[in-house]
């Protein structure tokens, strides 16, 4: 699996916040205690204000305003710790579904300080180091691009990590075309390895042609972060980045990748993204230009090759070539961008997920799916679209996104600058060209946030989960095991986790079976769950534990009213799992649901509720 990240933006359409008003939304926030939701409320509204280049122009420069927030943010933390112990204490008495309100609500409330302290402090920060205290405001919202693609590949990683790589096109940067030409002496490589430069023509949106960017890292073994730090360090140290990127009206969009080669061996060379250049152009610059990145494998790639007579050098083995050098021919016989990239995807044989820009309309990202092996999603963020192959990459900007679907034939979208982070700048197509219009119906609210997915000082989140795993058992066991007077312990779950309904079908015998499913380390949760309910039912109940593809696949019966189904899953989001809750539900099954997050598909599913 790879993992594609772009992101388009537009000039910000807000203005900067005040100091003034963020301090105030914190401490209107410290008024509300002990009023969770009108806190969480409050502090929400300072997230927002801090999000995109006006909230990176704020932070920027400005450690004064940084202290007096983190200081704020202190006190509301540590009020969020001492509701915790009151919870965990004997000082709220609560019934156990009273206890899970009043836990979502902490939930949320932390989440939201999280992401001010861990996502905006960290970004502007990092924004402040890259393009320099004094930077221009083109040049902050340059750098907050590349670094958003950053925060994005670190997540992704997780899909795939030998090899990483990001492009930029720059345009409106104000350098002299004859300037260029000597800066680009010892820029140009024909096999667009790291720290290339491409001086493309003249585009319909710059005054200036066009600057194509790229940076790449290719290691067969490596740490998680390993990558986007040597990517990070390779744009910090390009003074010609630097240089066209604070030319007033600059602009910039990427398109990002991090791989697990399938097809073509390891090396910066076969590191996506990978551009249209072809072995006997004079170095690319008067043809159409085009840059592109792909999920999946085009299986078809050697008959296209052949076909379309295209001369790949020979050091570039990946079959993602031939994206961007058949979009090129097909710019080339006078196609627009769009349908000149729609008439390429359709030829590829394959579980395929491609993002692609031409350097004539910079200002488009152009992006396609098709196949069940894949995933693409489209983040509204503010001023700014945010593609991902998860939803874990585009979460630090938005909660907000649209989710293609691979199926039927598959889709293809295009976004235009213009209006990034509206809906009104998403296009959507089938991929036989008939436009299938973006409603709100499509837009969909992330199930995660940063705080979920972060590693922390962990090297690999398992090692985190382990370190994690004595304080999450108390937590999903609070006030919900208490001594009877005869000091015996009973449990109170609670009708959200487990409804009267289902404990009537246990108590009468309609349900005769339980099966725990789950996929990875949630279906191996469920096994030892699943001895012990053995042992304590004394076989009257037919008790096991399944991974949810075997039972989906080989166990399923048209009548299942004789069965609880326990499923368990960390995000609520793992599609087999959730699939084979859908077929058990549609047989008369019941559910219930073990899960870290709330507000997530699975709880939706489900009959019953216990949140870890």
């Amino acid at each position: 699996m790879c993992g594609i990240i772009g992101v388009i933006s537009r000039p910000p359409t807000r203005v900067v916040p005040s100091g003034e008003n963020l301090i105030g939304g914190l401490d209107a926030a410290l008024d509300a205690r002990p009023d969770l939701v009108m806190m969480t409320d409050a502090v929400a509204e300072v997230d927002r204000a801090l999000r995109g280049v006006p909230g990176a122009l704020a932070l920027t420069g400005v450690p004064d305003l940084v202290a007096s927030l983190t200081s704020r943010l202190d006190r509301l933390d540590g009020f969020a710790a001492m509701r915790e112990v009151e919870l965990d204490g004997d000082a709220v008495a609560l019934s156990a579904d009273e206890l899970e309100v009043e836990n979502a609500r902490l939930v949320a409330f932390k989440d939201v300080l999280w992401a001010i302290r861990n996502d905006r402090f960290r970004i502007a920060h990092e924004v402040e180091q890259l393009a320099g205290r004094d930077a221009p405001p083109s040049a902050i919202a340059a750098y907050l691009v590349a670094l958003q693609a950053f925060s994005s590949l670190d997540r992704l990683e997780v899909r795939g990590r030998d090899s990483a790589g990001i492009h930029l096109y720059v345009w409106n940067h104000d350098i002299e075309s004859e300037a260029l030409d000597e800066l680009l002496t010892h820029r140009s490589s024909p096999l667009f390895e790291s720290g290339s430069v491409v001086m493309t023509r003249k585009a319909e949106v710059s005054d200036g042609r066009v600057l194509s960017f790229v940076y790449k890292r290719a290691a067969e073994i490596g740490e998680l972060g390993e990558n986007t730090a040597a990517l990070r360090a390779a744009l910090a140290s390009d003074r010609l980045f630097r240089r066209a990127v604070s030319a007033p009206r600059a602009r910039v969009a990427l398109l990002g990748h991090t791989r697990w080669a399938s097809v073509g061996v390891i090396s910066e060379s076969n590191a996506h993204p990978v551009n249209s250049y072809e072995a006997e152009q004079s170095g690319g610059t008067e043809h159409p230009y085009v840059v592109a990145a792909l999920n999946g494998d085009v299986d078809n790639h050697g008959d296209l090759r052949i076909e379309h007579g295209l001369h790949v050098p020979s050091a570039i083995t990946t079959d993602a070539k031939v994206i961007p050098t058949i979009v090129s021919r097909q710019l080339a016989d006078g196609l627009n961008p769009i349908e000149a990239f729609r008439r390429t995807v359709s030829t590829f044989e394959g579980s395929v997920a491609i993002g692609a820009m031409s350097s004539d309309h910079p200002d488009t990202l152009m992006i396609a799916l098709r196949g069940s092996g894949q995933g693409l999603y489209v983040g509204l963020a503010d001023d700014c679209y945010i593609v991902a192959s998860e939803p874990y990459g585009v979460v630090e900007e938005t909660n907000s996104y649209v989710r293609m679907n691979g199926e039927q034939g598959g889709e293809i979208i295009a976004l235009a600058a213009a209006d990034a982070g509206d809906l009104s700048g998403v296009r959507r197509w089938s991929y036989d060209g008939a436009e299938r219009p973006i409603t709100d119906d499509d837009v969909t609210i992330a199930e995660v946030t940063t705080r979920d997915i972060d590693r922390g000082d962990s090297p690999h989140f398992l090692l985190k989960e382990i370190a994690e795993s004595p304080s999450s058992f108390a937590k999903t066991l609070r006030g919900k095991i208490t001594a009877a007077p005869d000091a015996t312990l009973r449990a109170h779950l609670g009708e959200r986790a487990l409804p009267a309904a289902v404990v009537g079908l246990l108590a009468n015998g309609a349900i005769r079976r339980i099966r725990l499913i789950g996929q990875g380390t949630a279906a191996v949760a469920g096994q030892s769950a699943a001895a012990i309910l053995d042992e304590l039912s004394n076989s009257e109940l037919d008790v096991d534990a399944i991974t949810a593809t075997e039972l989906s696949g080989f166990h399923l019966r048209l009548d299942m009213s004789d069965t609880l189904a326990i499923a368990v899953s960390q995000s609520g989001t793992t599609t087999d799992t959730n699939r084979t809750v859908d077929l058990i539900r549609a047989r008369g099954g019941k559910v219930l649901a073990i899960v870290n997050r709330r507000a997530s598909d699975l709880v939706d599913k489900a009959d019953g509720v216990l949140y870890t």
